[in-house]
């Protein structure tokens, strides 16, 4: 299972890893000239000026108490892993471990996804839907994200393919969307009604600096801690995993506004530049609970960090 994941994740950090290499070569001198080198692709690889820095600085300090030398590679390698796992996480070793959800112990999970337009959100959900129907679980998606007009149409067409049901709401008598709350809360309904194990809720796409939307969004959340206890049990922020320290800062305001528990990595292919990841980790905690590899409905795969940091490196 890692074998295949760690495959998957080097064919999508194929950019990022281009950028490191020669940098390790065999006698390589530790001095401030590969210091400073070694900083500045650290951040080229966006994991983030405060990380790059701290990285660097623990180097100097090795080298100079003599703990690292002809190994120096596989110390930077370890500082990475750690500041990938600053907070716990789930992590998987082979197919079948307990998934990195924190599944309710009784009646429906409420799982509400967000994230910005283009970041590959709605196709995220599918591919959830998906992994845990395959897991003999009763899965209901409910698109909430009424504001985009193709995004409703968008999840009906994957629920239809995956094969699991969709609550959608009708539009208003205006011709106006149905209001995203509304929508939530029926979905809710019918999952207790219906006796499903998932529900995963799809919201509108926004900007984080749209605060209106944001605050659609917390009503939303409102709407379904009150009609499912303990919902949502999880809100995955979906980030495009191109866009660099953009989405760092997308992840600050999410985080602020709903409480995210952890983040989807969508779009890792050859690309992306997915140093980002490790400045989440270090600025706010959030854990990467599933990388997007491709765009089929499979193509969802848990996170890993020694695989990740090891991919980098290959």
């Amino acid at each position: 299972m890692l074998r295949k994941l760690f495959g998957r994740i080097r064919d999508g950090l194929a950019r990022t890893r281009q950028l490191f290499q020669g940098l390790f070569r065999f006698g390589r001198k530790v001095d401030e000239a590969f210091l400073e080198e070694l900083e500045a692709k650290l951040i080229q690889a966006d994991v983030g000026v405060k990380t790059a820095m701290a990285i660097v600085e623990r180097v100097r300090e090795a080298y100079k108490n003599r703990e690292v030398d002809e190994n120096l590679l596989e110390f930077v390698k370890s500082e990475l892993k750690r500041e990938m796992t600053l907070t716990p996480t789930v992590t998987a070793t082979e197919e079948g471990d307990e998934e990195p959800i924190a599944f309710a112990a009784t009646g429906p999970t409420v799982i509400l996804v967000t994230g910005v337009n283009g970041s590959g959100k709605t196709t995220s959900i599918a591919k959830l839907a998906y992994r845990f129907k395959n897991q003999g679980k009763k899965v209901l998606v409910v698109a909430a994200d009424t504001f985009r007009a193709g995004a409703v149409n968008q999840l009906a067409i994957w629920a239809d393919r995956i094969g699991c049901d969709i609550v959608r709401g009708p539009q208003k008598a205006d011709g106006s969307p149905a209001d995203p709350a509304a929508v939530a809360h029926d979905g809710c309904l019918k999952a207790v009604r219906g006796g499903y194990d998932v529900v995963i809720i799809d919201t509108a796409g926004r900007l984080h600096t749209h605060q209106n939307l944001m605050q659609e969004l917390e009503k939303i959340r409102r709407v379904v801690a009150r009609q499912i206890e303990g919902a949502p049990h999880e809100v995955l922020l979906v980030l495009d995993a191109t866009n660099g320290q953009n989405a760092v800062q997308q992840a600050r305001k999410f985080a602020e506004t709903v409480a995210c528990t952890g983040i989807i990595l969508a779009k890792l292919d050859g690309t992306a530049k997915g140093g980002a990841v490790i400045s989440i980790r270090r600025e706010l905690g959030l854990p990467v609970k599933y990388v997007g590899v491709g765009e089929k409905a499979p193509d969802l795969e848990r996170f890993n960090a020694d695989s990740f940091v090891e991919a980098l490196f290959a």
